[in-house]
C-alpha cells in the first residue's frame, strides 16, 4: 500500500506544480488554491508512505516523479522542447526511480 500511497503522492506533485504555472504567479486564484490543495495532497501521501518505506528512498522517488511528470507535462501541454538531451535525462531518471523502488528491500 505504501508505494500506491507514494505514487499518489508523485502524480500530486505533477498537479501542483502544473497548476501553479497555470496560476500565474498566484495572481489566477482557481490555479492557486488547486496549487495549495495539490500540495496538501501530495504532502499528506509522502506522510503515509515514509511510515512504511525508508525515507530517503521514498522522498527521492516522490520527487523524481514530480521532476520527471513536470518534464512531461512540460512538452506536452507547454510545448517546451523535447530534445535529445532533454529526453535522454529524463530516461535518466525513470532509470533512478526504478532502481531506488527495486532496490529498497521493499
Amino acid at each position: 500500500m505504501a508505494w500506491i500511497e507514494l505514487f499518489i503522492a508523485g502524480i500530486f506533485e505533477v498537479v501542483w506544480s502544473t497548476c501553479m504555472k497555470y496560476s500565474h504567479g498566484f495572481t489566477n486564484l482557481k490555479f492557486t488554491f488547486f496549487t495549495f490543495a495539490g500540495m496538501a495532497v501530495s504532502v499528506y501521501f509522502l506522510a503515509q508512505a515514509i511510515k512504511a518505506l525508508p525515507m530517503g528512498t521514498a522522498y527521492a522517488i516522490w520527487t523524481g516523479i514530480g521532476a520527471l511528470g513536470a518534464v512531461v507535462v512540460g512538452i506536452i501541454l507547454f510545448k517546451e522542447p523535447a530534445t535529445a538531451s532533454r529526453l535522454f535525462f529524463a530516461a535518466l531518471l525513470v532509470a533512478g526511480i526504478v532502481g531506488l523502488k527495486f532496490s529498497s528491500g521493499h
